[in-house]
């Protein structure tokens, strides 16, 4: 009688973790990307609420502020991983800065002008 031999072999076994090591060096570099750009959306969607407040007061008093908080703008939150402010300002041009105070976001910064011109000037998600 034959004997009949259920199961795998090593080499079989051998094969699968190797494919599962080189789908995972494949997986995890992109999603430590994804991770970061979620962490930038932060700065991005405070940015943009940043500069409708102060659109909204150069509506009102025909001058932008310097000062965040008096425009109603105080990010709130336990892991807030950017520090926010004004500068340039005169009655016509502000710019609004996001700079990073986490070490994972690597000193990333952004800015946004009164033109609604936002960019990254150094992007820690490399």
């Amino acid at each position: 009688m034959k004997k009949l031999l259920k199961g795998f072999t090593l080499i079989e076994l051998m094969i699968v973790v190797a494919i599962i090591g080189i789908l995972a060096a494949i997986a995890i570099p992109n999603f430590v990307k994804f991770q970061c750009r979620s962490k930038q959306s932060e700065a991005k969607g405070n940015l943009k609420a940043l500069y409708v407040a102060n659109e909204a007061y150069r509506g009102e008093y025909d001058t932008y502020l310097t000062n965040t908080t008096a425009i109603g703008f105080i990010p709130k939150g336990a892991k807030m991983r950017y520090s926010y402010g004004v500068s340039g300002v005169s009655a016509t041009t502000f710019a609004a800065d996001a700079d990073s105070n986490t070490a994972d976001l690597s000193n990333d910064a952004w800015t946004i002008t009164e033109a609604n011109n936002l960019a990254n000037a150094n992007n820690g998600c490399l």
